[in-house]
């Protein structure tokens, strides 16, 4: 059976490590499909480490402008 290979799990101080990788990397703009695809990891294992560290996710669609942004520009 062909297919990709399975990635290695990620315990204890090299989980926390990724974790606030992952984090900074997110809350500096980058998407949760860009940091799948750097780490070589699912899109759901990325989401759920977000989750679990407690970040704030973005709604779909990228990151958007504030509130005060849109009625200062309306």
């Amino acid at each position: 059976m062909k297919g990709r290979a399975r990635a290695v799990r990620v315990t204890g101080e090299q989980r926390a490590e990724l974790s606030r990788s992952l984090e900074t990397q997110y809350r500096a703009g980058a998407s949760i499909r860009e940091l799948a695809a750097s780490t070589g990891r699912s899109y759901g294992f990325v989401h759920r480490m977000l989750s679990e560290a407690g970040v704030p996710l973005r709604g779909r669609g990228g990151a958007t402008r504030d509130r005060t942004s849109r009625v200062a520009a309306g």
